[in-house]
């Protein structure tokens, strides 16, 4: 028999993900939890196992195709009776109450019916009226256009809320696109798709003719000279959270360059320190020591606004967020009750988050619940900056590049190393005197770390 797996609910409120790469064939036998592929969501890359032993039947997205959650994705030949396949319940859909939920290895869901797809309900198009008969259309010609006259009363067509909301801002209207399709799940790239074909009907039809005489020159859009970049995963995520946060949040950003080179000059003797030489303690490191004792006096910078609650929640414990660059684009994973570390161990820790960012492999969870952040803007060769607040949370520090370049010390001008921070922080929650103190706390353990032992 045939079974079909559904994309599952991958969790975190994520409706979609992105197919990286398969790791069977048609035709291949699998295994029972066999990974399957690997599919980016907009947090993390996720390995999918197998809910079934038998043999891949087919594959229903190819490697860097967009799949709704609850969309067929592998289908399998299974012996036996026909299973219940996991999958995920979809908008629309509706339980028979004697079914079970099933698991679905990553998520839960609704097992499917045997009695064909519920009713979806009616949207009417055009003028028709109330007692119009309920049909469903069936084909329309590929030149048809959204504003086309429809005069009957439809099915609304499958799809879900990202893919109506992308539908709109092209303004496609999905009941041409299922006239294309049929009755499977319509996805982005079928929008897609729809819209270009519009475009390049009214293109073809507002272009002018050629001037007799005249030299040919491009106007208006120009495919060959472009390159377009499917906004999607890690980037897609990360660009709505900076949008919410810098019209959520007011931002306020404070600057302090400090004398970094009691800093420089401890690290140079940590790393001559044989019993550390198997760990790599950088000033990165350093900082984050330095931001976990500044904390302990700046709770507000260690918060969050509950805006629903009406409260401003202050947390007991540091979930240090490290930004990294990625070639998925930027990513924070945390560091867990970071206020509890040694340097030794922070340094550890940022450099298993770093090259487990870079390998792909953080998971959601990683991602999740930081309560303040640092963005090592210094490893580009950038002085200072503006960081935009993760969402929900109140303070985020930049490190920059450490310099040498002349500056007072002991009364005389000397070739010393500097380091410029910058503080961005919530204004609804920290006003300026308590980002400044703050600054002031993390830039004095960096200009003398001894002072560190002052502080608890």
């Amino acid at each position: 028999m045939i079974a079909e797996f559904r994309l599952p609910d991958l969790g975190e409120g994520l409706t979609e993900a992105e197919v990286v790469q398969w790791l069977v064939s048609p035709g291949e036998k699998v295994a029972l939890n066999q990974t399957l592929a690997e599919v980016e969501t907009a947090k993390a890359v996720v390995e999918l196992p197998s809910p079934y032993e038998g043999t891949v039947s087919s594959l229903h997205a190819e490697a860097g195709e967009t799949v709704a959650v609850g969309a067929p994705l592998i289908a399998f030949d299974v012996a036996g009776e026909e299973p219940q396949t996991p999958t995920p319940a979809v908008e629309g859909a509706e339980a028979e109450g004697s079914e079970k939920t099933q698991p679905n290895l990553v998520g839960y869901g609704a097992a499917p019916t045997t009695a064909g797809r519920p009713a979806r309900r009616a949207r009417r198009i055009g003028g028709a009226s109330p007692a119009a008969d309920t049909a469903v259309l069936e084909a329309a010609p590929h030149d048809a256009s959204p504003s086309a006259s429809v005069e009957t009363v439809i099915e609304r067509p499958r799809s879900t809320p990202p893919v109506r909301a992308h539908a709109k801002r092209l303004g496609v209207d999905l009941v041409l696109v299922a006239a294309e399709v049929g009755d499977r799940l319509i996805t982005r790239q079928d929008v897609d798709a729809y819209a270009e074909r519009l475009a390049a009907r009214s293109d073809a039809t507002r272009t002018p003719a050629p001037v007799p005489g005249s030299a040919a020159r491009p106007t208006g859009h120009q495919p060959d000279r472009e390159t377009r970049i499917p906004i999607r995963g890690v980037r897609k995520h990360t660009a709505a959270a900076m949008v919410q946060s810098a019209f959520t949040a007011p931002h306020v950003t404070v600057f302090h360059t400090v004398d970094v080179t009691a800093t420089m000059d401890l690290l140079a003797r940590l790393r001559e320190d044989r019993a550390l030489s198997g760990h790599r303690i950088g000033p990165l490191a350093v900082v984050a020591k330095a931001v976990c004792l500044a904390l302990g006096g700046a709770p507000g910078l260690n918060a969050r606004w509950d805006e629903e609650a009406g409260e401003i929640v202050q947390h007991g414990y540091v979930d240090l967020g490290i930004a990294a660059a990625t070639d998925r684009g930027l990513i924070v994973p945390m560091i867990r009750d970071a206020e509890r570390m040694t340097l030794v161990e922070l340094a550890d820790a940022i450099a298993s988050l770093a090259e487990t960012a870079r390998a792909g492999k953080t998971s959601p969870a990683e991602l999740s619940g930081g309560t303040f952040s640092i963005s090592n803007i210094g490893v580009f060769g950038v002085d200072a900056g503006t960081p935009i607040l993760p969402p929900g949370q109140s303070g985020i520090l930049a490190v920059g590049a450490v310099r040498r370049q002349p500056w007072e010390h002991a009364g005389e001008i000397a070739l010393r190393q500097v380091m410029t921070l910058s503080l961005s922080f919530d204004h609804r929650i920290v006003d300026g005197a308590e980002g400044a103190a703050f600054l002031k706390a993390v830039a004095d353990v960096l200009e003398e770390p001894g002072r560190a032992m002052l502080l608890r």
